[in-house]
């Protein structure tokens, strides 16, 4: 099969080639998808620089999530059969023709969408599932904020918020971002190279969760910003990770400073999530509320490309690969 591989080097360019290795097999418990689509996530430029080295057990090639149809199923599966279309969650394998998987972690593709598509959700859902809602337990009729508001994860998480009852206020870093942030769904949009966040949050009433991907450079705007009993969920860092915060500013508020992250978990706590996901986030899909999102598409010997677009920060959605 075909597949992409970190050659050296640290630009995408340099870094990522096209090479061939032998189609993997499922083991007991696994499936073997044929991938039809493969999102591409930030992580993947990480692992690319050297920083992200895949768990245990996992494939060194990259991609974190797929869409495509099961071509084999291990011994021992029972909920999937040759033919089902599905997406799944990675420890990595994605960017390649065939990708094998915990069956526990498969969710089948909602009806209506391609592959696409579908391949723009995993990664997005499991992540805003569990980091907003779980981690910062978000409820009905609270405010999310939201920096970075149109990545993969700030698309998702604008529309799992809605979905959910909750109120959202986003930052993005141009007017243009702000605009489609607001298409998206988002209650106030800030365009932050043009207004003063802090005063703008503070004058729409604070948040109670803090969908933290910028950082260092944002922890005192995010202090200010965060009402008495507020969740501050960190999950990328931007611009740094390493900052000075006042301890007793988050004793007076009665803050939650939390954060995590996904890929290293392990598969049963994989296969909690999924079906947390499936039987929560799944029917907001499936009735329209949360619609995935393309920015661009790329064949797979194009990868390169692809990150070298995400890298740009231009983009409004996920980019997928097409095998």
């Amino acid at each position: 099969m075909k597949v992409i591989e970190i050659d050296g080097g640290k630009g995408p360019a340099s870094a990522l080639r096209i090479a061939e290795r032998p189609t993997p097999s499922p083991k007991a418990g696994e499936i073997l998808i044929r991938v039809r689509a493969a999102g591409v996530n930030r992580p993947d430029i990480v692992q690319r620089n050297g920083h992200y080295p895949p768990p245990a057990g996992a494939s060194d090639i990259l991609g974190l999530e797929v869409a495509g149809e099961v071509e084999a199923v291990g011994e021992g599966v029972t909920q999937w059969a040759v033919g089902d279309k599905v997406c799944v969650l990675l420890g990595g394998g994605g960017y390649a023709e065939y990708a094998v998987v915990d069956a526990r972690h498969a969710l089948p593709v909602p009806e209506g969408l391609s592959f696409e598509q579908a391949a723009a959700l995993p990664e997005t859902a499991f992540t805003v599932f569990t980091n907003v809602f779980e981690g910062g337990a978000l409820k009905e009729g609270e405010t999310l904020l939201i920096h970075g508001a149109t990545s993969g994860i700030g698309v998702m998480a604008i529309q799992m918020a809605k979905a959910a009852g909750a109120r959202v206020i986003a930052t993005s870093r141009s007017k243009a971002k702000a605009e489609a942030a607001k298409a998206l769904g988002a209650d106030i949009s800030l365009d932050a190279s043009s207004q003063d966040l802090a005063e703008e949050i503070k004058a729409a009433g604070g948040a109670d969760v803090v969908l933290d991907m910028v950082g260092a450079d944002y922890a005192e705007l995010n202090l200010k910003s965060l009402k008495e009993r507020g969740r501050w969920v960190v999950i990328a860092s931007l611009t740094g990770t390493k900052t000075q915060i006042d301890l007793q500013r988050i004793m007076l508020k009665k803050l939650v400073l939390t954060g995590s992250t996904l890929r290293s978990r392990p598969v049963d706590e994989k296969a909690r999530l999924a079906e947390q996901v499936r039987n929560r986030v799944w029917p907001w899909v499936e009735s329209g509320q949360i619609k995935a999102r393309i920015h661009a598409t790329y064949p797979l010997d194009k990868a390169a490309e692809a990150h070298a677009d995400l890298e740009s920060g231009d983009h409004v959605g996920k980019i997928v690969l097409i095998p």
